[in-house]
């Protein structure tokens, strides 16, 4: 554009490179290229998430930058298709900061993907356990999940049972959803089904778009996807969730399950609230506060495309630069929609460190 400041603050802020670098792998990195372009410049660093994996270890560093002690809790669980693993969660005090996908993720189930009958039950497990160690309340990040199930799972591992009409129990799973008539309580966990829960959706989806937008990600096909649309429908009309609402189809729909069960146990909507990840995190961050203050901030993420403007991280950062009138810089692995901000592609050559210090140098080159 023209111009060049020779000593700025430049905040780092990217999302995870899904299955190449963490949040903080990628902003140690960009720091290191901007560094390398701009010796002088104070770099101030803050791994960014939306509500899919990597948010609830973001939240949990957010709590130890604060002065909190934070505990690593590792437990046996059970992964999307009832398979036994190993899962974990952070606790700060009372709070819990649990990722669906480290029970229920879909990169652990690839290679056996069963979108009709995956569960989150496995997730259950994390938040009854949370309960027994004193938590109170629940954050709960809900992207990159490989169930469909309404959070059914979750309300079976917490003693719920979904039925039919005749009274008879369901298989797990969302497909059999489209036979539920109710839900029985009588062996339900009240202490864990009356903790806070705070819901990070990373997409506004509605409860059929859980099934008609990710579902084929998940491994549904044709007739497969209208299944879990219906099955979706179903539990809305059971548990008398708004089939419209925003953000409830995030996770295979698990907001509508744990908004029944709050509602049902507490008698209100008071203690549950479905809300926008990036948002959420970016104010635990005070991003809003350090963006500005700065003179220029780069964020990124594997792929920009017209969904990282509708809930991810990099939109809601997009906004927050907007506002604050500042210029942004937006690294990704491919483009695939169009932005006024300064961008640079990774080069694919090299190591995942050296192709985003490498397109953080681009980016300075570019002011």
């Amino acid at each position: 554009m023209g111009f060049i400041i020779t000593v700025m603050h430049i905040v780092v802020a990217p999302d995870s490179f899904k299955g190449t670098a963490s949040a903080p792998e990628a902003a140690a990195s960009i720091a290191m290229g901007v560094r390398q372009a701009l010796p002088d410049a104070t770099v101030t660093t803050l791994p960014m998430a939306d509500g899919g994996e990597g948010t609830a270890s973001v939240l949990a560093q957010a709590s130890v930058a604060g002065g909190q002690s934070v505990e690593t809790i590792t437990l046996p669980t059970t992964d999307a298709i009832g398979r036994l693993t190993q899962a974990s969660y952070f606790l700060a005090g009372t709070t819990a900061f649990i990722d669906v996908a480290s029970a229920t993720g879909l990169p652990a189930v690839q290679d056996n993907l069963d979108p009709l009958h995956a569960d989150s039950y496995g997730t259950g497990v994390l938040i009854a356990d949370a309960e027994t160690r004193g938590a109170t309340s629940i954050v709960l990040g809900l992207g990159g999940t490989a169930s469909i199930d309404a959070g059914m799972g979750i309300l079976t591992a917490l003693g719920a049972a979904a039925h039919d009409a005749r009274g008879y129990a369901l298989p797990k799973g969302g497909a059999p959803l489209v036979q539920l008539d109710h839900i029985d309580t009588a062996q339900l966990n009240i202490k864990a089904g009356m903790l806070d829960f705070t819901l990070l959706a990373d997409t506004r989806a509605t409860p059929v778009q859980a099934a008609t937008m990710y579902g084929p990600q998940k491994g549904a096909q044709g007739e497969q996807v209208a299944l879990l649309a219906g099955a979706m429908l179903q539990a809305c009309k059971v548990t008398g969730a708004d089939a419209d609402s925003e953000y409830f189809g995030a996770a295979g729909g698990l907001p509508i399950g744990l908004h029944w069960l709050s509602r049902t146990l507490w008698g209100s909507d008071e203690h549950i609230r479905v809300l926008s990840g990036s948002a959420h995190v970016a104010t635990a961050l005070g991003l809003p506060e350090k963006i500005s203050s700065a003179d220029l901030v780069i964020t990124g993420e594997g792929r920009f495309d017209e969904q990282s403007l509708t809930g991810k991280a990099v939109g809601t950062i997009a906004a927050l630069a907007q506002d604050a009138g500042m210029p942004m810089g937006i690294i990704a692995g491919s483009f695939e929609q169009d932005t006024d901000a300064y961008c640079a592609q990774l080069s694919q050559e090299g190591s995942m460190s050296q192709q985003l210090a490498a397109a953080a140098r681009d980016i300075v080159k570019q002011l």
